[in-house]
């Protein structure tokens, strides 16, 4: 029997961030090829959050410019 902390599951996690939406991943790869195949490993056994609004650096880049604002 093997250990579950041998297993491939039980590797540590990554965090990938972007912001780019997945359909112009192609505009800065350059394949469409090249790209199904980057983002078919990427995205094989994840979760994806997908984060819509404000950025929280674009936000306190604002407030250190303009403190009274």
């Amino acid at each position: 029997m093997v250990p579950p902390e041998a297993t491939p599951r039980s590797s540590p996690s990554s965090a990938l961030t972007g912001n780019l939406p997945f359909a112009e991943w192609t505009e800065v790869l350059g394949s469409e090829r090249l790209t199904g195949a980057q983002l078919d490993r990427l995205t094989h056994h994840v979760y994806i959050l997908e984060m819509n609004g404000d950025s929280f650096r674009l936000k306190q880049s604002r407030r250190k410019r303009n403190p009274n604002a």
